[in-house]
């Protein structure tokens, strides 16, 4: 019996080893994203002049929203076939050459977590925003797994924090801000519930210099991101809690939302109509 009581002891103590050891790797991941190699030959590729080109980027090193992604790519082939875009579509880094990107009127950050372009490619991103490109992030782009300073500030304008866990998804009101831009803000609605997993930052990007297109009343959620042996991560951003944002950079300019955790999104209209006027501004 004392036999069978030390191995049942030993096989529960390795079978919670082992666990740890997986919640610990998953935690690095979202946190840090798993080394990956990076694409650097350029592919075989021509970029029409006639017509708005967008670059779909989808790589993600760390927690991967597969669904959403999925659906988004989805959503921006019909947006592109109703609007007369050249989409391309990808998660190989080799476009983001010099060359190439420069083609490019927009590039979208589909859900794309870690550090996915290497040193080289990253610059050649802030070259061609600050030259007049166009940068926009979806999500999981805004997390904190990226470890690129330029593209937090020009981007988030705020450094992640967390997301709610209980609840994870949430439904509340999207508010347009008064007085938003124009050209974004056509045709979206007022006010509408969605539900999502509402990303909360340490900062407010308003502060940073960034101009508002929505926001929810993070008084109306629970923000709490506490869990096991994280316990500082009860707190939200308080009433003004931007969920979609832009600004001016150089000659370019960035756009993001922290809406899109999954594939229910990209089956909200005002999400959609939200994308395809960032895109087309």
């Amino acid at each position: 019996m004392k036999k069978f009581l030390k191995i049942a002891l030993w096989s529960l103590l390795g079978i919670v080893v082992v666990l740890v050891g997986l919640l610990a790797g998953f935690m690095y991941k979202i946190k840090n994203g798993f080394p990956v190699s990076y694409e650097t030959e350029a592919p075989n590729l021509t970029i029409p002049v006639d017509q708005t080109s967008v670059l779909l980027f989808s790589k993600a090193s760390g927690f991967r929203h597969g669904e959403s992604i999925e659906a988004g790519k989805k959503v921006f082939a019909q947006l592109a076939i109703k609007n007369n875009w050249f989409l391309y579509d990808t998660e190989d880094g080799g476009v983001f050459n010099r060359e190439q990107l420069a083609q490019f009127d927009v590039v979208i950050f589909n859900n794309s977590t870690g550090r996915v372009l290497n040193d080289e490619q990253q610059q050649n991103l802030e070259n061609y925003v600050n030259n007049g490109g166009s940068l926009i992030g979806i999500h999981g782009a805004g997390d904190n797994s990226h470890h690129w300073d330029w593209y937090t500030d020009n981007l988030m304008g705020a450094t992640f924090s967390h997301h709610p866990l209980n609840p994870q998804l949430q439904e509340t009101t999207m508010m347009l801000e008064a007085g938003a831009d124009s050209l974004l803000a056509a045709g979206l609605a007022h006010e509408f519930t969605h539900t999502d997993e509402w990303y909360v930052f340490f900062d407010n990007p308003r502060k940073k210099g960034f101009s508002i297109l929505y926001t929810i009343d993070g008084d109306k959620i629970l923000p709490s991101g506490n869990m096991l042996w994280m316990t500082d991560k009860d707190f939200g951003m308080g009433k003004d809690h931007p969920v979609a944002w832009h600004k001016q950079i150089g000659n370019g300019r960035t756009f993001y939302t922290s809406m899109g955790h999954d594939a229910t999104a990209w089956q909200q209209e005002v999400f959609v109509k939200m994308l395809a006027n960032a895109v087309e501004r």
